[in-house]
């Protein structure tokens, strides 16, 4: 199946850019582009995408704004961030508004291409370590009664999250089957209320289940 993408910048050039990127990529199509904020959700309403490139800066709404009203919408497109400079409270907030993860400008078209199929399969861009240093740079603190919810096993699957790693590195460190941490995985984001791991990894360390510093 075609993974469809918008791409939302207020600069010609950088959405140019971006097209011939995903375009030129077998099972990869750009269904639409905005120019602001303001324009991303009438164009995904209208071209329903799975992903969305957005831009944090832009005129008018910017991508925070944005991100938070495709979220609300039925059956959102999953988001990616696209910035300048990863150390950005934008970026930050983006991401707690729901955005799957964020990249950089200057990523190599590949790993663009590779983020843009990952997160059409339902996962997330995890960088912890820059989690971590918004965090901790920001001084980003909120209460999360669904941490006292978890069992003592989703809390180190939790750690281990917090940490980048991935199911398979889990299972290895907890020596039990990849469903089993997947399985562990799933009740995590339901206590959490978390729309995927990034959300996840924020609230533990905003919580301070899991230390930014």
């Amino acid at each position: 199946m075609t993974v469809r993408v918008v791409i939302a910048d207020d600069e010609d050039l950088i959405r140019a850019g971006l097209r011939i990127i995903v375009d030129s990529e077998p099972g990869l199509q750009v269904v639409g582009e905005a120019s602001d904020g303001a324009r991303v959700v009438p164009v995904v309403r209208e071209t329903r995408p799975d992903v969305v490139l957005m831009d944090v800066r832009m005129p008018a709404v910017d991508g925070i704004q944005a991100t938070r009203r495709l979220v609300a919408m039925p059956d959102p497109p999953k988001i990616i961030v696209v910035t300048t400079f990863e150390n950005d409270d934008y970026v930050y907030e983006a991401l707690r508004a729901g955005a799957s993860g964020f990249l950089l400008k200057r990523t190599r078209p590949e790993e663009l291409v590779s983020a843009v199929k990952l997160v059409a399969d339902g996962d997330s861009l995890l960088f912890p370590e820059a989690i971590r240093a918004l965090v901790a740079r920001g001084g980003h603190s909120r209460p999360a009664a669904g941490i006292g919810r978890l069992t003592a096993r989703e809390g180190e699957v939790l750690k281990l999250m917090a940490r980048g790693l991935s199911n398979g590195e889990i299972a290895t460190e907890l020596v039990v089957g990849q469903e089993t941490v997947k399985t562990h995985v799933g009740n995590v984001l339901d206590k959490l209320a978390a729309r995927d791991r990034t959300q996840a990894v924020i609230t533990a360390f905003e919580s301070g289940f899991v230390s930014p510093r």
